[in-house]
């Protein structure tokens, strides 16, 4: 027969026992935790078409946490708050858009060469915050060219805005989606055709470059962006001109920072093509 005194020792090692494995089961939960957020902290570079850059995690403490509230009789209905949007402020320098929306052309096939490498071709990006010239090289990046001459007699690029501009690590201003408007990111829209990438041995993206951005190796679309502060990228990126008048524009876009108040979104200037053309000489 079992005495009083065994069954109270039985007892709190049974009771020793279940603690001991909730704190094992505890302290597993959170390695299983702090894997989950390492894993997730990501910082993608002009990745996903151009798609913004996104950063954060999912944690099931939040939903845990809530249930929990829900279930206690202490916890009282609050209401969700209500999303705000980002007010635009005015940015010196800058006017509204002309008048206009963008065609949304679409090609299946990228276009046949129709520039001469050899020759000196010139972009000018006729923006609403001020105009922006561009020396394209030809010989380095020929379909890179070809593509934006294409583009740019097709009236592609017109009344196009660009989506997206970052103020910290990498200092550039990205352009060229048809999708993208002045509060909703943009990066997923395109021509309808991929082509490979161009120039990338040795490539350096100092302030004044002008690259394609990707969402891989042979991804190139019609988004591009502009480098207005010398900045480290890997050679991922085809460099296919040199701004040669008009930095200063992309300076007090970038200067004005972003809608969002981060160091990476929508710029605070509504920054709209309201021309593009390419030209040659």
């Amino acid at each position: 027969m079992v005495s009083s005194e065994q069954r109270r020792r039985q007892l709190a090692r049974e009771k020793y026992d279940r603690q001991m494995e909730r704190r094992a089961e505890a302290e597993a939960a959170r390695k299983r935790r702090t894997t989950i957020l390492g894993a997730a902290l990501a910082v993608v570079v002009l990745a996903g078409g151009g798609t913004l850059i996104a950063t954060g995690a999912f944690s099931s403490d939040d939903k845990d946490k809530s249930a929990s509230a829900a279930n206690s009789p202490q916890a009282a209905p609050t209401k969700a708050a209500e999303p705000t949007t980002p007010t635009r402020k005015p940015v010196e320098g800058c006017a509204a858009p002309a008048p206009g929306a963008p065609n949304g052309k679409k090609w299946q096939a990228e276009p046949a060469m129709s520039i001469e490498p050899g020759s000196a071709y010139t972009m000018a990006l006729d923006t609403n915050c001020g105009k922006v010239t561009i020396a394209l090289d030809a010989a380095k990046a020929p379909h890179t060219v070809n593509s934006f001459s294409f583009l740019a007699g097709e009236q592609y690029f017109d009344h196009t805005k660009c989506h997206r501009l970052t103020t910290d690590g990498i200092f550039v201003l990205q352009c060229g989606d048809p999708t993208a408007s002045a509060t909703v990111p943009g990066g997923t829209g395109d021509p309808g055709y991929k082509f490979a990438d161009e120039n990338l041995d040795g490539a350096t993206y100092p302030a004044g470059t002008v690259a394609m951005a990707n969402s891989g190796p042979g991804t190139n679309g019609s988004q591009f962006f502009l480098v207005y502060k010398d900045t480290k990228l890997p050679p991922k990126y085809t460099p296919f001109g040199k701004i040669t008048g008009g930095l200063d524009v992309v300076q007090k876009i970038a200067a004005a920072g972003t809608l969002e108040g981060s160091p990476d979104g929508h710029p605070m200037a509504d920054v709209t093509f309201n021309s593009v053309t390419v030209s040659k000489g």
